[in-house]
């Protein structure tokens, strides 16, 4: 048995080869950015939760005292809890009679450079994002509504 001069060769070629990792590399620049807005959505939400569960917590407590607290308790500021990333505290200027919670991404951190920044909730309701509350020019709906 001899070889024939025209046997082929089995394999892949470099430009097949180059090929694929070109076409590997669009597609994970095309995903990753998509799947880091997906787990950044992910935390905006836990942040609203974590806002909405405090103001809660507070219309409880005034129902029964009469005022709201000034102070939250620390399972509600998430101060302990590593895998959250928000810090969740009162803006300057609370009172017994009204307050405004924040949400407040931690630095450094994956948030610190998010779009929607520190979300704020008055005990009105009133949402903010960013620095802006609804209603207000530049006020991005869709942080508080994804």
């Amino acid at each position: 048995m001899s070889l024939s001069p025209h046997a082929r060769h089995h394999g892949f070629t470099l430009i097949e080869v180059m090929i694929v990792v070109a076409i590997v590399a669009i597609l994970s620049a095309i995903a990753l950015p998509s799947y880091t807005e997906y787990v950044r959505r992910g935390h905006r939400a836990d942040a609203r939760a974590g806002l909405l569960q405090a103001q809660q917590w507070l219309e409880r407590a005034a129902t029964a005292t009469g005022v709201y607290p000034t102070t939250l308790p620390a399972a509600l500021t998430w101060s302990g809890d590593t895998s959250k990333r928000y810090d969740i505290g009162f803006a300057a200027g609370n009172t017994n009679a009204a307050f405004t919670l924040t949400a407040i991404p931690r630095n450094p951190g994956p948030q610190a450079g998010d779009k929607c920044g520190t979300f704020t909730l008055a005990n009105t309701g009133l949402r903010g994002a960013n620095g802006k509350t609804s209603g207000q020019s530049g006020y991005d709906p869709d942080c508080w509504g994804k």
